[in-house]
């Protein structure tokens, strides 16, 4: 392992998850990566998911959940992340009504401050994952920069998604170093095509700077960089065997 241990999002294998749950963790493991970031539980427990990685020697890069049961279930929540000895948990993104204006965004933030601050006083730390529209302006201010703008960097850190940070027309470098205060996770993303034939591709298959991503990160103390690729072209666990091979030789793994 060399600098930011590196995790796998299992939604990107989520439909290889759907079919042998148990089977694909093990072959993350078997690719090199160090852990792993949940979502979905594919009809598990908690306690059977922890013991699985324990068995595979996969770390918990967190997991992602909505910001529904974070606020209406947190304690049962908050037993789950403890049994699967998760330090992290994310919110994926939020309904548009919590983000379609200035106002919004503001109501959100106070929300998430209540949320995050909670989450910490169980030694938990809550993040947010943004995609593009998180870089919509209002009055000169992107929708994101409210949200941290309005929140405490103990609260709520930032899941940094580098490719959607691209995709919102924002240098991902710069836009790392803008939230270096909030990075324990950052979900590394890669780039192909231009304008609206922009889409997903393996790590440094595409156009991101990944020297300058990681040279950001690693500054940052960030704990985890995890792999994520929306959609594959062919098999899941074949983009992201590739994503790590390419990760390996750039002497990231």
């Amino acid at each position: 392992m060399a600098g930011i241990p590196l995790a796998v999002q299992m939604y990107t294998l989520r439909e290889t998850c759907g079919k042998d749950f148990p089977g694909t963790l093990k072959a993350v493991a078997d690719i090199g990566y160090d852990g792993v970031e949940l979502a979905g539980t594919y009809g598990l427990s908690a306690k059977e998911i922890s013991a699985l990685l324990d068995d595979l020697g996969l770390g918990r890069a967190g997991t992602h959940s909505g910001v529904d049961g974070l606020r209406d279930n947190f304690d049962e929540t908050v037993a789950d992340l403890k049994i699967l000895k998760s330090d992290f948990v994310t919110i994926p993104g939020l309904p548009e009504e919590m983000w379609e204006s200035a106002e919004a965004w503001k109501k959100t933030a106070a929300l998430l401050q209540e949320i995050g601050t909670k989450l910490r006083a169980e030694g938990i730390q809550l993040s947010y994952h943004n995609h593009a529209h998180e870089f919509q302006v209002f009055d000169g201010v992107y929708g994101l920069d409210i949200l941290y703008g309005n929140t405490t960097p103990d609260a709520l850190h930032g899941e940094i998604d580098t490719y959607w940070v691209q995709y919102g027309g924002v240098d991902p470098v710069e836009y790392l170093k803008k939230v270096s205060n909030r990075l324990s996770l950052v979900h590394i993303k890669d780039m192909q095509g231009e304008g609206d034939d922009r889409t997903f591709t393996e790590i440094g298959n595409g156009i991101l700077d990944w020297d300058g991503i990681f040279a950001v990160a690693e500054k940052a103390g960030a704990k985890w960089a995890i792999v994520e690729q929306d959609t594959c072209p062919g098999p899941e666990l074949d983009s992201v065997r590739i994503s790590y091979e390419n990760l390996k030789r750039m002497g990231k793994a």
